[in-house]
């Protein structure tokens, strides 16, 4: 029998530890005798989690007031979680992205998938944003911010509060500055040829998504000569990266002002500000707009905000994909492209594609071009390698992209 100086907490008789033993990262509150003891750790504190049994199965970090009240940290019970620890961790997930990428600007970690539950650290060049999403690594942030120094040599590193997993940890919505200075203004990065402004102190999540590296991509091939539309466009995301490689315009499409005057900035940094142009508005009364004004794109992008991010939100979000999908198949020109993008964990990739696949017959039958060929689904893609997917957790594989030929 193993004696550990932790706080041990125990799966109950229902509960199999098979799950664990092969790599499940989680353990909800019902998979686990709730005693006194254990109601009354601490958030973020390391305890043994045992089998029904007492056979130690992992290290996990708690937290009695979430639903998943364990994360396994370590499958090894005799590990000790510290700033060594995390070192381990930081440098596995570093070595992966620099045998990726050529250039620090990445993420860097990737919460489960990288063996560091509930935490994303995002890399811009000498910078670095965290965002503790979990209770355990608030309380251990010191050592976590010393280890994320040692290992990638980061002169500033930032802790980024936003966003619904705090909250739902019981944890603050404070940003700070950790080790450095915050920068003074946006910070350019390199990507896919295109130039993009990340606004590391108060933009969305850490400041600029990486994730989309690889459909941006792909759309930029697609985008040569065309005229682009990208709909909520954040900071440019698509419509930087197809001027990049050779489109003819674009037209960039969101509701925050702050995020297109970072597209036009990341487009006059590219020295292409005369070719992208800039529509602030309600994505949907914009794309009703254009319906009406008879206006035609070769390529059109859509790359909402998750719509369903629960489950309980399924169906309203479907129905917004699909509307979506209904008002945007209209303004793609005869032979143009569709992308629709989808980052809902809760809606799974077929559910999301039949919604749009109803979206784009419902528009073009609107529109009077329901008699010709189907349309061709000529691509399909998630998120970039720096956003590995843990193969426990479906939530991980949250980044849904479809490419279709009209």
């Amino acid at each position: 029998m193993m004696h550990s100086p932790l706080p041990v907490i125990r799966l109950n008789p229902k509960t199999s530890p098979t799950g664990v033993r092969r790599g499940v990262p989680w353990v909800y509150d019902n998979e686990l005798v709730l005693d006194r003891r254990s109601k009354a750790l601490a958030p973020g504190s390391i305890a043994l989690l045992e089998d029904a049994a007492r056979v130690p199965l992992a290290l996990v970090a708690v937290n009695p007031g979430s639903r998943i009240m364990a994360r396994v940290l370590d499958l090894d019970p005799s590990q000790t979680i510290d700033r060594a620890w995390l070192r381990l961790r930081l440098r596995r997930a570093l070595t992966l992205r620099e045998r990726l990428f050529d250039a620090p600007f990445y993420r860097l970690i990737h919460a489960e998938a990288d063996g560091l539950p509930g935490v994303v650290i995002d890399r811009f060049g000498d910078t670095c944003v965290i965002q503790p999403n979990a209770a355990w690594a608030d309380a251990m942030l010191e050592d976590l911010t010393a280890a994320l120094a040692d290992v990638t040599g980061a002169a500033n590193i930032l802790k980024s509060a936003s966003g619904r997993a705090r909250a739902l940890e019981g944890l603050d919505d404070a940003p700070a500055v950790l080790r450095g200075a915050a920068p003074t203004g946006p910070v350019q990065v390199p990507m896919n040829g295109a130039i993009y402004m990340a606004d590391l102190t108060q933009g969305q999540k850490t400041g600029l998504f990486f994730d989309q590296r690889p459909n941006h991509a792909f759309a930029a091939r697609l985008g040569q000569g065309a005229r682009v539309l990208d709909v909520f466009s954040h900071v440019g995301g698509f419509s930087l990266a197809t001027l990049a490689h050779g489109a003819a315009s674009a037209l960039a499409v969101d509701g925050s002002d702050p995020a297109l005057d970072f597209a036009r900035a990341g487009a006059a940094a590219m020295g292409m500000a005369g070719r992208l142009e800039t529509r602030k508005g309600d994505a949907f009364d914009v794309l009703t707009a254009l319906g009406a004004e008879g206006a035609r794109f070769e390529v059109v992008i859509c790359d909402p905000p998750a719509f369903a991010p629960s489950k309980k939100s399924l169906e309203a979000g479907l129905r917004a994909y699909e509307r979506t999908a209904r008002l945007a198949a209209p303004l793609v020109a005869e032979g143009g492209f569709l992308v629709l993008c989808s980052c809902s964990h809760a809606a799974d990739m077929d559910a999301f594609r039949r919604a749009c696949l109803r979206g784009i017959g419902r528009g073009l039958h609107g529109a009077g071009r329901g008699a010709g060929p189907a349309p061709q689904l000529i691509h399909t893609g998630g998120a970039g390698p720096d956003h590995p997917m843990h193969t426990h957790l479906a939530e991980s594989g949250y980044l849904k992209a479809l490419f279709f030929r009209l």
